[in-house]
């Protein structure tokens, strides 16, 4: 350290004071002693200084305390920038790991991006082109419909229009896998993206109009009862809903075709819901979980196996007393249990909803639970059924009954969001 210019002060560490662990070492006649700090100047007397030590100690104290306080908020201010670096570090960190993100990585991304700048999130390439395949293989099928149909009914017209929206389906199966490749090579800006899929859109939701004015002109041809329900999307505004509620059921059997492939999980074929209980009687089949029969919150393990893209023909019975309940799949009985909400009757007056779980009355849907597939004959008595009358529906028997608490016709069905009603057309592959 270098030393100070002349007249500056150094310290003095004057020992006076050292207590009884120092009397050996000092000599016992010394007594009580203490140690003072005077600050004496480089060419003053020592001796003199000693003796003023004294009268100084205060100021020495008031000044210890100062440089301790301003030690502290100096370590604080520290700690502070310490923190703020650390966090701009990490900032910076983000935005260069994404700067350099390579397309492969971030299509390879499950969910929605981590918003770290404000931006907003938007959903990965490829879900959007996973929706827009499923939309576009559903169109196909529904056109493969109309073709059967045009088949049995022929006309020019029908042929003709049934070629123009063909030759679109094409044009946008070209568009969507033109819009893969560029995505894969990185080619599309954020902008560009948006109006490519803008574009997309517009077209399936023109030919969505054009396919469902042809499947309205069947509606004429074909007995109240032929047809069904497609929910070729899983979202939560693409439901049915019955227009009559249920009475108060102290039995019942609900049985109806099914066809789905969805995983995991085709969803939520039916829920009814009454005020202050929206699992009142559901029907679901969620992620990984078995397909299960809710009855005020009461459930029951189902044992179907219809996750197979195939048309499968169900039913459910249950009486409120010992709360017995059965499966049946394809005219057979597959399982059966008791004590599932015993000596509940059903509720009245509530909302029954095809496609979608109910978590409040008549709303409150989770896409996550909603049904995809296909759905038709969706039939309600309020008794159980017998293995006959369950074998003559699914074998699509002439004498088969239709519900007498709900039955199938289109007259007492609404659709929302999307989902169509078109021709039935597993009964007259069986038949």
């Amino acid at each position: 350290m270098a030393a100070g210019p002349p007249g500056s002060l150094v310290p003095l560490l004057l020992l006076l004071l050292l207590g009884p662990a120092l009397g050996p070492a000092l000599g016992q006649g010394l007594g009580q002693t203490r140690f003072v700090c005077t600050s004496v100047p480089l060419d003053g007397d020592v001796c003199a200084a000693s003796a003023l030590g004294t009268g100084s100690a205060e100021e020495l104290k008031g000044t210890v305390l100062q440089l301790r306080e301003t030690v502290l908020q100096q370590k604080e201010t520290i700690m502070n920038q310490k923190e703020t670096i650390r966090e701009l570090t990490a900032k910076l960190g983000r935005c260069e790991s994404q700067s350099v993100l390579e397309p492969g990585e971030a299509k390879g991304r499950k969910g929605f991006a981590k918003n770290t700048m404000g931006d907003l999130s938007r959903p990965p390439a490829a879900e959007t082109l996973s929706q827009l395949g499923q939309t576009l293989q559903s169109l196909k099928t529904r056109l493969e419909n109309l073709e059967q149909f045009s088949r049995m009914n022929s006309s020019s017209q029908t042929n003709n229009l049934k070629d123009i929206l063909q030759n679109k389906i094409d044009d946008l199966e070209k568009q969507v896998l033109s819009r893969v490749n560029s995505l894969e090579e990185g080619k599309l800006s954020p902008r560009n993206e948006s109006e490519e899929r803008g574009k997309i859109e517009s077209t399936l939701t023109s030919l969505h109009q054009r396919i469902s004015d042809l499947e309205k002109g069947q509606k004429d041809n074909r007995p109240p009862d032929r047809f069904q329900l497609t929910f070729p999307l899983r979202t939560n505004y693409m439901y049915a809903k019955v227009k009559k509620s249920l009475p108060e059921m102290y039995a019942f059997s609900i049985c109806m075709w099914i066809k789905s492939n969805a995983s995991p999980g085709m969803g939520t074929p039916f829920s009814y819901a009454v005020p202050g209980q929206a699992n009142e009687l559901v029907l679901i089949e969620w992620g990984n979980n078995p397909m299960e029969i809710l009855i005020n919150d009461k459930v029951a393990k189902l044992p179907f196996v219809i996750n197979d893209g195939k048309w499968h023909h169900i039913c459910v019975t249950w009486t409120t007393r010992d709360g017995v309940w059965e499966a049946y799949q394809d005219g057979t009985q597959t399982g059966n249990g008791e004590n599932l909400a015993p000596y509940h009757p059903i509720k009245p007056q509530g909302v029954l909803v095809l496609g979608q779980e109910q978590d409040t009355l008549g709303g409150g849907f989770d896409a996550t639970q909603a049904f995809v597939g296909e759905l038709a004959h969706f039939n309600v008595w309020d008794r159980k059924l017998s293995p006959g009358e369950v074998y003559g529906l699914a074998t699509c028997s002439s004498k088969a009954l239709a519900g007498n608490v709900i039955a199938w016709a289109e007259s007492n069905i609404d659709i929302y969001g999307g989902a169509t009603k078109w021709t039935f057309e597993a009964c007259r592959q069986l038949n």
